[in-house]
């Protein structure tokens, strides 16, 4: 039987990996991307999707624990499939400009439409912009039709408390800029606080990877080594959001501009309603 042990990163003290058993549980071989069949075209109009993913690789957990994690390869590529098969462009950010942090064990390897996105995008992924300087020059003119944050344990590091962050997506929302985000990378919607303190998604609901697994399952089975400091739901709870999900389905949700997902199995579905809102127009029937 696979072992609920996790596994040791040797690059970092005390850092640790999925356990075997964990990945057999979520970890499939391929995914449910359905081809991006009957994808309606980007209309006129700004056709670059901003993507901001973590530089971030090691999360602390309770007792000087490190979770070796950074963005979820399927979270992260198949709504950008979708929205490329539209003909959006991808722009990808990182708050320094190094190379985004991934998730590789989660890669499913078997999925050769998954694998072709992954090489055509690693460039990008590897030789991101900077977020700030992004962020600098945003304004009602700029070349972006939504901004995309996916999931990953590695958005809980360093995207939820960003000022930069923040006003990226003070700027969507100015802009009505559609903001698309699912599992653990709804934690970055933290960042967005106005100035009388008050969250600006405030009144928002979302779905978002359950709480209840981040502080049972997941640790008994090995995919965390152990707690984390806070949990994203209860965090967006208290800033005044309003989490709609409490299990892990699949689960896609749209309030206004805001586009959410529960979890790597959101990711196609979210894609499509991705695509869906941007265009105004439904994927064409078979």
């Amino acid at each position: 039987m696979a072992s609920k042990k996790p596994v040791r990163d040797s690059a970092e003290h005390n850092a640790y990996f999925p356990s075997e058993y964990s990945l057999g549980q979520y970890v499939a071989p391929t995914t449910n991307f359905d081809g991006a069949a009957g994808v309606p075209a980007a209309p006129s109009g700004p056709h670059k999707v901003l993507t901001v993913l973590t530089d971030e690789r090691y999360l602390p957990l309770q007792d000087d624990i490190y979770f070796s994690t950074g963005n979820h390869p399927v979270e992260t590529l198949l709504p950008l499939m979708h929205l490329r098969a539209a003909g959006y462009d991808v722009d990808v950010a990182t708050l320094s400009g190094n190379l985004a942090k991934f998730e590789l064990w989660a890669m499913p390897e078997k999925d050769d439409a998954v694998q072709q996105a992954w090489e055509e995008l690693r460039p990008q992924f590897e030789r991101p912009r900077a977020l700030p300087e992004i962020a600098d020059g945003l304004d009602g003119d700029s070349d972006y039709a939504a901004v995309f944050i996916p999931g990953g344990h590695g958005a809980t590091i360093n995207l939820a408390d960003s000022p930069e962050v923040g006003r990226v997506l003070a700027w969507a929302l100015e802009n009505d800029r559609p903001v698309i985000t699912l599992c653990h990378g709804p934690a970055a919607l933290l960042s967005a606080v106005g100035e009388d303190g008050r969250n600006l998604f405030d009144g928002y609901a979302v779905t978002v990877f359950p709480d209840a697994l981040d502080s049972g399952p997941n640790i008994e089975i090995g995919y965390l080594p152990g707690r984390m400091k806070w949990l994203v739901a209860e965090e967006l709870t208290r800033a005044g959001l309003t989490v709609v999900n409490d299990d892990m389905t699949g689960q896609v949700h749209r309030d206004r501009g805001l586009l959410t997902g529960d979890s790597p199995l959101a990711s196609n579905a979210l894609g499509r309603l991705a695509v869906e809102t941007l265009t105004g127009q439904e994927y064409a029937a078979d």
